[in-house]
């Protein structure tokens, strides 16, 4: 009996230093803050802070949110200047365009297939990463798949940014009438 007594006891000791573990004195004010103990509470008010465990770490640095793809000139200029490529996929969210191997006419055994990576919202050359692909078939249908020089990618980028400055143009254009 004595033994459950000082379970008990010791058990209560330890409820009521926890409690006291829920508020902490801020060092510069000196009031006392209440600390939830719930760990998922405190987890959903980090969250809905824009925090994390180790709070806002993206203050000061670019965000990897993208606006809605209709609000995003890049996004709409890339799709405007490779439209005449066969579209495999494209997810928004994760910022990417795959377009499929595209054949020219006057060359079907030479094939060539374009990925974009959206690095950023903002209209600059650093913002997309372009990765090309050339196919080439011999009359046996033996492929052979190689990576294409940086010129060739760095030009199609060009392109994209080009339409893009003038989407941006266009728009605040419209935003002035």
């Amino acid at each position: 009996m004595k033994i459950k007594s000082n379970f008990n006891s010791i058990l209560y000791l330890l409820l009521i230093i926890s409690c006291f573990s829920c508020a902490k004195t801020d060092p510069i004010t000196g009031e006392k803050i209440l600390i939830e103990p719930s760990p998922d509470k405190r987890a959903r008010e980090a969250a809905d802070k824009g925090g994390g465990i180790f709070g806002d770490i993206s203050k000061g640095k670019t965000s990897n949110t993208f606006d809605f793809a209709t609000s995003n000139p890049l996004w709409r200029a890339t799709l405007k200047s490779l439209d005449f490529l066969p579209l495999l996929t494209s997810d928004y969210s994760g910022g990417v365009i795959v377009y499929d191997w595209y054949a020219d006419k006057l060359n079907s055994n030479e094939q060539i297939k374009i990925s974009i990576r959206f690095l950023s919202n903002e209209l600059r050359s650093d913002s997309i990463q372009i990765t090309s692909h050339k196919k080439i078939c011999d009359e046996n249908n033996k492929c052979f798949i190689s990576k294409l020089n940086d010129n060739f990618s760095n030009e199609i980028k060009d392109t994209i940014l080009t339409t893009a400055r003038n989407l941006k143009i266009e728009e605040s254009k419209k935003e002035k009438k």
